[in-house]
């Protein structure tokens, strides 16, 4: 039976990717895409499915009541991306962080319920969890306790919560996902492995934070698209999963160099500017539940990941040389010495 989808966030990074994977994947379904488009939403990322029959966009805030209301009276499933998502951003401004993250979606999951929402998923960060210690093998994994250390991270884990709580309280239909940070394709070049792979193309130097030993779990975005898909499909109600994308650690030095040397650049590109407010050290995903119980695991290794990803930033300049230059008193003020 074809599923009617709500997606929110659609236009941004991932969702945008997870739509195109979607109805790539599932064209028998339809799929209604609310997003308010801020700086980090592009309509230019769904231009090729823009007269799909089966999709429609609706520009709107989750925050808004009876749009919501009347949009989730035509759907089945919610997949809930919308969100502010940079911790650099959360720092400067928490306060539009708990707007979105907390209020927006307790707005969706009300409306779920009163709509009989028959799935509702929520897309949620490992950061929920906090930080670990470089050098040791812990992960975090579904017994860890939530630490977070940014308001970024403080609104994904109340949103968690909140989604849980509708679960226990309400009987809510809900599944998530906690996935590792993720890149690829139409991400805003803010974000570090964009931001490296567009100053190269630009013959700008890269900017690393502190020491450069930070650890994170990379994700593929399109590896992250066919997780979802392994819960929508055959995920247990009730549970969480984690994503991440790799099973050894990797620094963000290391990445900034296996970049230069894909592209053919020196290391003397590699800039270390002042490190970020509480910045977590280590990210570490334990994602064994879901490889056994959904048989998923990530496509690509990290070096085929990045490939692809340079490929495309390099086909596609009309796309991010844009938003560079709107945001550009934002990368100034952000990669300071």
């Amino acid at each position: 039976m074809a599923k009617k989808i709500l997606v929110t966030g659609g236009a941004g990074f991932i969702g945008a990717n997870f739509i195109l994977y979607w109805l790539k994947n599932h064209p028998e379904d339809s799929i209604i895409n609310l997003d308010k488009l801020t700086y980090a939403g592009n309509t230019e990322n769904l231009a090729s499915i823009e007269n799909n029959t089966n999709y429609t966009f609706v520009h709107g805030d989750i925050g808004n009541k009876e749009l919501v209301d009347k949009i989730m009276d035509d759907v089945d499933t919610v997949v809930h991306f919308a969100a502010e998502s940079h911790v650099d951003r959360s720092i400067k401004n928490p306060e539009l962080f708990l707007e979105t993250n907390i209020i927006g979606t307790q707005v969706l999951l009300e409306s779920a319920l009163k709509n009989k929402i028959q799935r509702f998923h929520h897309i949620s960060t490992d950061e929920v969890f906090g930080a670990l210690e470089l050098n040791t093998t812990e992960k975090f994994n579904l017994l860890t306790p939530y630490n977070p250390h940014s308001p970024y991270s403080a609104s994904k884990a109340a949103s968690d919560h909140l989604v849980r709580a509708y679960g226990t309280t309400y009987g809510l239909p809900y599944t998530i996902t906690n996935c590792s940070n993720n890149y690829g394709e139409y991400q805003f070049p803010e974000k570090f492995i964009s931001l490296t792979i567009t100053n190269l193309i630009e013959k700008k130097n890269i900017p690393v934070y502190g020491d450069g030993l930070y650890v994170r779990d990379w994700l593929y975005v399109q590896d992250h698209c066919s997780a979802i898909d392994r819960v929508l499909t055959d995920g247990k109600l009730h549970e969480t999963y984690l994503i991440g994308g790799l099973t050894t650690d990797v620094s963000n030095l290391e990445i900034s160099k296996m970049i230069l040397k894909i592209m053919g650049e020196s290391e003397d590109k590699i800039e270390y500017v002042k490190d970020r407010p509480g910045h977590d050290r280590r990210y570490a995903v334990d994602w064994t539940k879901i490889n056994q119980e959904l048989g998923w695991k990530p496509s690509v290794s990290l070096e085929e990941g990045i490939k692809k990803t340079i490929k495309w930033y390099k086909n596609n300049p009309s796309w991010w040389q844009k938003l560079k230059y709107a945001n550009k008193q934002y990368f100034s003020e952000q990669y300071q010495k």
